[in-house]
């Protein structure tokens, strides 16, 4: 089988479960908005320093694709995908708030001012940092998408992204620190 299906030519693209929609549809926004950022993941974790920034980073990576299968589910068949596959909970929120917490306690936020990605000239800091700018975007994406009738069913998605985004500020920092 090809990646080449020529089905998009049209303009549209597959969800979950054999539903097609417009590639401009804020649903497909999200998706793409949280594919960036886990590609910036990619960055951020083959550059890391830190041997436990790189784990957290893989195992955020995981989650992610998970969440785009969330977000690849048309309305009203999150059960469906739920029934199957793990879905984003308050788990992998309250993972990020303690791994926050502990980057904290460790000195993390023994910063001054406004950060200036890349200025320490730590590539794993500026990857985190440019992680942190496409988790945001990803964030307002899926904001975006949950103002439409298409509402996101699942609460703790954005959490999870508003939460992610402060522990990759924080690990930009930590990486700064080497």
């Amino acid at each position: 089988m090809s990646i080449t299906t020529r089905k998009g030519d049209d303009g549209t693209t597959d969800l979950l479960f054999g539903v097609r929609t417009a590639k401009s549809h804020p649903r497909i926004h999200a998706l793409g908005a949280v594919d960036e950022l886990n590609a910036a993941l990619g960055l951020l974790r083959i550059s890391a320093a830190k041997m436990e920034t790189r784990e957290v980073v893989s195992q955020v990576q995981r989650w992610l694709i998970g969440l785009m299968g969330e977000l690849a589910t048309p309305p009203g068949m999150a059960e469906r995908y739920a029934a199957t596959h793990h879905t984003i909970d308050s788990e992998q929120v309250s993972f990020l708030d303690q791994f926050a917490s502990r980057l904290e306690e460790g000195g993390a936020m023994q910063f001054k001012g406004w950060a200036l990605p890349g200025e320490a000239g730590i590539l794993s800091g500026a990857h985190a940092d440019l992680a942190r700018v496409a988790c945001r975007r990803a964030e307002r994406s899926v904001i975006d998408l949950d103002a439409t009738p298409e509402a996101v069913q699942n609460r703790d998605l954005v959490r999870f992204l508003n939460r992610l985004s402060d522990v990759l500020w924080l690990i930009a920092r930590w990486e700064e620190r080497t």
